[in-house]
């Protein structure tokens, strides 16, 4: 709840909680999370129900444009996006520079992003109508991928592999990613994480989107902002830092003792706990079952790991349900399907890409600035300035 207090500098304020956690600042259509239930939607639709029953190109469909789309609304679709895949011509000789200038793969698509803002003319969100914000969103949530995997293959000294446009959007991000056509399995398990994180509510990085979208700056702007917030280790990155945790570890009998030194000291066990969730993350139950599916060596270690964490955690902090969240199975989805370590996170960010560009048409719609207030708490003033 929102207490009224003394008025801030400005002459009206209002007290609210450190960070914002709780505040409703804005109504939305396009998802919710309701922590307690261990459950989220993306418009009325449960996201973990699409996850198992729909395609992600079904699913962007649905943010963008509004619903779930027919059988010939899908064909469509395709036609309006498969070419915008593909990376400008005007682009291409930009992403060599980025690709070795240093820094990670979020930084280097960052640049990327928004020079694709600068070279196709993107113009302010304020300027242009709906159908003008909706053909630059779709072109930037189509363009993101090959531009991750094609910045990720130049770092490595390999040429960019063109899209192909008989293959899925996960199955085509997948192959852009390793020059090789993936198993369907690998496909299907990589959509389904896709899907899953296409949005959650209003985290920092849409959070930051929609702040941007709030001024009317072009849509580039509000996507590179968001893959900026996105970046900080507090929001993003935990896939493989979870991965990391199972090697660490490296094998079940040194699992009590392991987490028994990390919690004794305080530190945090990567893939476990969420600020929202107050029971199982939905999210973490569907990717189980998805590593459960390809079983292995790496799957029975990290649901052993899961078992005693879980146990040790309860007995170290007691009253603290603490559980898995999505990073800890989707670093051990992601390494089985062949992603390496250091794109987990720019993979979360190819499908939430979709998500912020949903986010932005719809603050792009209002008018309102997001313009909050702070608390003055330095110096009185005024002071006398020094000679």
């Amino acid at each position: 709840m929102i207490s009224t207090t003394a008025p801030a500098g400005n002459g009206h304020g209002i007290e609210v909680p450190r960070g914002l956690s709780g505040v409703v600042v804005t109504e939305t259509r396009l998802s919710d999370v309701r922590g307690r239930e261990g459950f989220y939607h993306y418009r009325q639709y449960s996201a973990i129900e699409l996850a198992e029953k729909r395609t992600f190109e079904d699913v962007w469909h649905l943010m963008l444009l509004g619903a779930l789309p027919s059988a010939e609304e899908r064909r469509r679709f395709a036609e309006r996006t498969l070419p915008l895949r593909h990376v400008p011509e005007a682009l291409r000789p930009l992403l060599p520079a980025l690709a070795t200038a240093g820094g990670g793969p979020l930084d280097t698509v960052r640049g990327a992003v928004s020079a694709a803002g600068s070279v196709l003319g993107m113009r302010p969100l304020y300027d242009l109508g709906p159908d003008q914000r909706l053909d630059d969103a779709l072109l930037v949530s189509a363009l993101t991928p090959t531009l991750l995997t094609a910045l990720h293959r130049l770092s490595l000294g390999l040429e960019p592999v063109e899209p192909r446009d008989d293959l899925t959007y996960a199955a085509n991000y997948l192959y852009m990613l390793t020059g090789e056509e993936p198993e369907p399995a690998h496909a299907r398990a990589i959509e389904q994480y896709l899907i899953s994180t296409v949005d959650h509510g209003f985290n920092a990085s849409t959070f930051t989107a929609r702040v941007i979208a709030s001024t009317g700056a072009d849509l580039a702007s509000c996507v590179v902002g968001a893959l900026g917030a996105l970046s900080g280790p507090l929001h993003g990155g935990a896939p493989s830092r979870a991965l990391d945790t199972l090697d660490a570890i490296g094998t079940p009998d040194r699992i009590d003792a392991w987490v028994r030194d990390r919690v004794l000291a305080g530190d945090r066990i990567m893939g476990f706990g969420h600020p929202v969730y107050r029971t199982e993350d939905p999210r973490s139950r569907m990717l189980s079952g998805i590593a459960r599916s390809f079983g292995g060596d790496l799957v029975d270690f990290a649901h052993e790991v899961e078992r005693r964490v879980i146990e040790l955690l309860a007995e170290l902090k007691p009253g603290r349900d603490l559980h898995t969240n999505v990073e800890f199975y989707a670093g051990v989805v992601m390494e089985l399907c062949g992603v390496p370590r250091s794109m987990f996170t720019p993979t979360f960010a190819a499908a939430r890409t979709v998500g912020w560009c949903a986010n932005i048409l719809e603050q792009a719609a209002d008018s309102k600035i997001i313009r909050p207030a702070a608390r003055y708490v330095g110096d009185t003033p005024p002071q006398p300035v020094p000679a």
